[in-house]
């Protein structure tokens, strides 16, 4: 060891050293992991408590990271002071429990994602909060629904995995009328087919872990109120129950918007072609798929998204659950996960993931009546190949 590693004094290699700087400036955001933030003074902290200051104290109260990617998803949205979470999830549990108490009651889409249903069904009435669901494409049966303690209505415009679209003019209407909170889980749509806030919403949610980061390598949500005490509310419940993201996530995902807008389009066009092959194929009974003109709901996915039909498809094969199996087999080069919105495409069964809890008489009712039913997210492959790849699996069923 040189004389110099001898002479370093071990109170030097602790302490903090900040950043030289100069001119120039990084092209990337930084990552910044630190969990604690250093004050000058009392009078600073109590200052930036009180918002006459800005700055961080406690990552879990809000780190550079978080704020620089809410800020980009707030862009999008049309939207301003929005709050990222370590899930999905974790933003509909914060839009949810930061809201309503005990004695309200919150109607949902009967169709919405299966831990938003878990959740209202079994973890809401734990906290006395009533929950019932309602079908999102008929806005009457939502006002039926709605109760004078009712609080919240929470949606997704397009529901998984029968791509149902729901009557969102009507039921904004619905909600207004009634002095009730309209919340939104744009996952599936994101702000690059449709703008919850132009339409009514009070609430706007998503699971950035899908389309909007992308790559399947990140864990993240986002919630946003038009209301700013609602949406302190929020962040306030967020922030004591410890729903916080990890900054080299928040990263991650800021990298994965640069290029959203590409990937959407790509992956859209390429959703569209994939359905119509599918839609001629002797071995599939039926698809799903917003942009065909045989979809049940049409008519209002024109109306409401225009040109914009997304990346998701569903399928069924003609046959059960073993053909099903046998097409998955046959076509490994298709990933078979319970994800959406990766840059590749990936095969979902839902009587075997997302709905499994539920009888066959209940998946009927949602309109998926069959285990030879799939559900693709599309990706930006070249498209060719990716029908190559649905054709090889099939001529396994």
């Amino acid at each position: 060891m040189s004389d110099d590693r001898r002479n370093v004094r071990p109170e030097t290699l602790v302490r903090r050293m900040p950043l030289a700087e100069g001119v120039s400036r990084p092209v990337v955001t930084p990552i910044q992991p630190s969990v604690v933030y250093a004050s000058p003074s009392i009078d600073t902290l109590h200052a930036q408590y009180e918002g006459r200051e800005t700055g961080y104290t406690y990552a879990r109260e809000g780190h550079p990271n978080a704020t620089v990617l809410a800020r980009k998803i707030d862009a999008m949205e049309g939207a301003e002071g929005g709050l990222v979470t370590g899930s999905g999830m974790a933003a509909v549990t914060a839009a949810l429990m930061g809201i309503m108490g005990a004695g309200d009651h919150v109607i949902g889409g009967n169709q919405l994602y299966g831990r938003s249903l878990r959740l209202m069904h079994q973890d809401l009435a734990r906290f006395g909060i009533a929950t019932s669901v309602a079908d999102p494409t008929d806005a009457e049966a939502v006002r039926a629904a709605i109760r004078p303690e009712t609080r919240m209505i929470l949606l997704e415009v397009v529901s998984n995995p029968t791509l149902r679209v729901a009557d969102m003019e009507g039921i904004a209407a619905v909600a207004r009328e009634a002095g009730v909170l309209l919340a939104v889980d744009n996952t599936f749509t994101t702000p690059r087919a449709w703008r919850p806030f132009e339409h009514g919403a009070d609430i706007v949610i998503h699971s950035v872990t899908k389309l909007l980061a992308g790559h399947s390598d990140v864990t993240l949500g986002y919630v946003v109120a038009k209301d700013a005490g609602l949406q302190r509310a929020i962040y306030d419940f967020a922030v004591t129950t410890g729903l916080t993201p990890s900054p080299y996530e928040c990263w991650l995902a800021e990298r994965g918007l640069y290029t959203f807008p590409l990937r959407y389009d790509r992956a859209e066009a390429n959703a569209a072609a994939l359905a119509d092959v599918l839609a001629g194929h002797p071995k599939v009974k039926r698809v799903l798929y917003p942009g065909r003109d045989d979809h049940p709901d049409r008519a209002r996915a024109k109306a409401l998204l225009g040109a914009r039909t997304g990346n998701m498809v569903s399928f069924e094969i003609d046959g059960n659950e073993a053909a099903a199996n046998r097409m998955v087999a046959a076509a490994p080069q298709l990933p078979f996960a319970p994800t959406l919105g990766d840059v590749g495409t990936t095969l979902s069964h839902p009587a075997s993931s997302s709905h499994r809890a539920l009888t066959p008489d209940a998946r009927a009712d949602l309109g998926h009546e069959s285990t030879g039913s799939f559900r693709v997210s599309v990706g930006i492959e070249e498209i060719d190949l990716l029908i190559s790849d649905f054709e090889q699996g099939l001529a396994a069923v």
